[in-house]
């Protein structure tokens, strides 16, 4: 079958921009292709600086013949309807269409047959639209204007179109086209420097080759490829080794043509820098990789560059030119490192109180100061020494403002480890400067050392804290302040270094904090400022909440928000994990009751009447209920582990069976009956054995299990659960539940209930696929 070959070949085109292109290219046309009948077997893209290329093989010849019915006015419509129909399916008269008939008439049917074109003639449509309509992130406007199409917008001026189709045995034709004057034909060009001249080419396997010969690797992988294992031997040859950078090779094959790797050196002066500020200083202004000494695992003062070209001087004349410019790069890196040694991060500080965190949150320095108190608190919940957190926390923001972090931001906080350690401070506290931004990504290590988690646990949650309160939460994609990404941190944090904590005990104060500055804003003359949560001016914050640890509490209807913001991003994170998303709801439906969110109370009325009560007797007795608050992660996180290893045995897999054939009932009576059958059941109405049975083995369960669950042993928890199996299963093998007595039949129905609400102690098992 036919293969499409498509070059646009232009001035250099953006490295960032090229692997995009190249895939925009192969969906637009293929998707086009299809669009028209001409389903294709295969296309692959390729990009260089100068070039977007495009193959697609297997296409038809022929577009498919089209048949189409097209429905016309009823029999007897007056004359100008039938005109018209006549007119647009191109009949003569009414002879030559059919009458179908329905229940609203008779009606006159045209059979369209559209036969179909040449390929060759679509893709000469398909193209130049494509080309004029390319997604470029950014282009430019050259050429002559003209009425119809005005200039052509293009990445970088566009010289030349080569495009050719036709079957491999046979010569290809040209596809005719043009596009603001640029001709589409069979020539492209090769390397600008060591090869211009004109190629003239007929299909990609011709093409392919051809550019090779005229020093151009067509493959971006291709030139990865040799950029890597070069920069590797040349390295190795000198007893070096390569610091790997996939970025700067994804880059760097955009930069050039036809790679040549190159070996350039600096003065050993400079290796008192930091190795990662030499590195940012070489890798940001020249393109080049670092080689490292593999005895000391130090950087070396040799550097390794990929040129465009085979130079006649085998390189030298680049090499020396890299080497000057990189020089001064050095230098000047190395004076913003000595000049910012002269000043220590402490006093750095007070310019905090010039910088605006956010209009609503307040200054940096302010932020500082609140993440200082935080990470104090946590400091004993984590195993950190109270003193070098405080001190770290102090110290943490500091070197955003030295020298080095203003010319390379990504080197915010390992900066200020090596600053913080060059002043004397303890190895901990010089750590959690780096350490208390991490994770910042899924693949990104966290933070282990005790007080570099304090750290950043109060960084990432003194952040959530404050835009929850200002109520500038993440809605649907939108997340500016990436609190997602925050809340995911702490959630790795907290499980991968198994911690224990009580993230409403740790954020109820922040919001109890934002609630007295607003109240200050609304009420500047208050003449009782006060930040005690029982205060009635605060009411409208607070609603009170059952927790196993603590008791009944009062905890800030924000906190009740966004621990359920934690609960959504924690079954994303166990959800990639792959941890079953079934399991994961059905642990947090009995761990999060759903007035947890702001948006179901609000619907409720709940907080216009928390706001009016005024009183705490009001809000304990009328309106908000008793439930437990589950903001221990790693708890709920064990919860799923076990209920997952119970449910892969046999025990857990017929009891959730049974649990399943129960519920369902219950549903199936509760809809039929309008109404629940909550209550404990009348066991002097129980008729069969397997009903007493059933019913001594639920109130055992309960107790077993409840007892496991609070000593947070949910191995034990699911062991008694699987006790409820036999009974289960005797249960519904002799026992008939819609009993001919109405009262019978009601209390084996409560007696089914009592069943999923044994089962709830640890998981809501109707929410189990299976």
């Amino acid at each position: 079958m036919p293969e499409l070959l498509l070059e646009l070949f232009s001035e250099e085109i953006p490295a960032r921009m090229q692997a995009k292109a190249a895939d925009d290219l192969r969906r637009m046309v293929t998707d086009r292709l299809v669009a028209e009948g001409l389903v294709y077997e295969g296309a692959k893209a390729f990009a260089t600086p100068r070039r977007l290329a495009l193959t697609v093989h297997g296409i038809p010849a022929r577009q498919p013949d089209l048949k189409t019915e097209r429905r016309g006015p009823k029999i007897g419509a007056p004359d100008a309807a039938v005109q018209g129909f006549l007119k647009a399916t191109g009949l003569n008269s009414l002879d030559e269409a059919k009458i179908q008939k329905d229940a609203k008439g008779d009606f006159y049917i045209a059979l369209i047959e559209k036969p179909g074109r040449a390929a060759i003639d679509v893709i000469a449509e398909i193209l130049p639209v494509i080309i004029r309509t390319f997604p470029w992130p950014k282009s430019m406007r050259w050429g002559a204007r003209s009425a119809k199409s005005g200039a052509l917008t293009w990445v970088r001026p566009l010289h030349a179109i080569t495009a050719t189709f036709g079957l491999e045995t046979e010569e290809p034709d040209v596809v005719k086209f043009s596009v603001d004057g640029i001709e589409a034909g069979q020539t492209t060009y090769g390397h600008r420097f060591m090869a211009p001249g004109v190629i003239s080419v007929r299909r990609f396997e011709d093409y392919e080759a051809k550019l090779k010969a005229a020093k151009v690797i067509l493959d971006p992988q291709a030139r990865k490829d040799i950029i890597l294992e070069d920069a590797k031997e040349l390295a190795f040859a000198q007893g070096l080794e390569l610091v790997e950078d996939q970025v700067l090779v994804d880059e760097v094959s955009g930069l050039v043509e036809w790679p040549v790797v190159m070996m350039g050196s600096f003065e050993k002066e400079f290796l008192v820098i930091p190795d990662e500020v030499i590195r940012a200083t070489i890798r940001n202004n020249q393109k080049c990789f670092v080689v490292k000494d593999p005895k000391t695992g130090k950087l070396t003062n040799k550097f390794v560059l990929t040129a465009n070209i085979e130079a006649p001087d085998g390189g030298k004349t680049i090499v020396a030119g890299n080497e000057r410019v990189i020089r001064p790069r050095l230098s000047d890196a190395k004076f913003f490192y000595e000049t910012d040694l002269k000043t220590r991060l402490e006093d750095r500080l007070p310019k905090f109180e010039q910088i605006v965190f956010h209009e609503k949150l307040g200054t940096q320095a302010e932020r500082i100061k609140r993440i200082e108190r935080l990470a104090a608190e946590i400091a004993p919940l984590v195993g950190a020494d109270v003193e070098k957190t405080r001190r770290a926390a102090q110290l943490a923001k500091g070197d955003l403002l030295t020298e080095v972090v203003g010319e390379f931001p990504e080197l915010q906080g390992l900066m200020g480890k090596y600053y913080a350690l060059a002043q004397g401070e303890d190895a901990s506290v010089a750590a959690a400067s780096e350490e208390h931004w991490k994770p910042q990504g899924p693949t990104d290590r966290v933070p282990t050392d005790p007080v570099s988690i304090a750290v950043a646990l109060a960084d990432k949650l003194d952040t959530l804290a404050g835009f929850w309160a200002i109520d500038e939460k993440p809605t649907g994609s939108k997340d500016p302040y990436a609190l997602r990404r925050a809340a995911l941190g702490v959630i790795r944090i907290v499980l991968e270094n198994n911690l224990r904590l009580r993230l409403a005990d740790i954020c109820g104060p922040l919001f109890w904090m934002w609630a007295t500055v607003k109240r200050a804003r609304e009420v500047p003359n208050d003449p009782k400022p006060s930040d005690d949560p029982e205060s009635s001016r605060f009411t409208k914050f607070v609603v009170r909440v059952d927790t196993q640890a603590h008791g009944r509490r009062a905890v800030p209807v924000a906190v009740v928000d966004l621990v359920s913001f934690f609960a959504d991003r924690l079954k994303v994170q166990l959800r990639e994990q792959g941890a079953r998303h079934d399991l994961v709801d059905a642990v947090f439906a009995t761990t999060a009751s759903p007035w947890w969110r702001t948006d179901v109370m609000r619907s409720a009325g709940r907080l216009d009447l928390v706001e009016a009560a005024g009183s705490e007797a009001a809000l304990e007795s009328e309106i908000l209920p008793q439930e437990e608050l589950q903001d221990d992660l790693l708890l709920v996180v064990r919860r799923v582990e076990a209920l997952g290893k119970f449910l892969d045995s046999d025990d857990g897999k017929n009891l959730l069976a049974g649990t399943k054939r129960a519920s369902n009932i219950l549903s199936i009576e509760e809809k039929k009956d309008k109404r629940t059958f909550d209550g404990a059941p009348d066991a002097a109405l129980y008729k069969l054995g397997e009903e007493k049975a059933l019913a001594a083995a639920i109130d055992q369960v309960k107790a077993e299990a409840s007892a496991a669950v609070a000593k947070e042993d949910f191995a034990a928890a699911m062991t008694a659960m699987a006790k409820l199996r036999p009974a289960v299963d005797a249960f519904f093998d002799k026992v008939k539940v819609n009993d001919d007595d109405p009262k019978v039949r009601e209390n084996r129905l409560k007696l089914l209930n009592e069943i999923r609400a044994a089962t709830r102690a640890v998981a809501d098992f109707s929410r189990i696929e299976g």
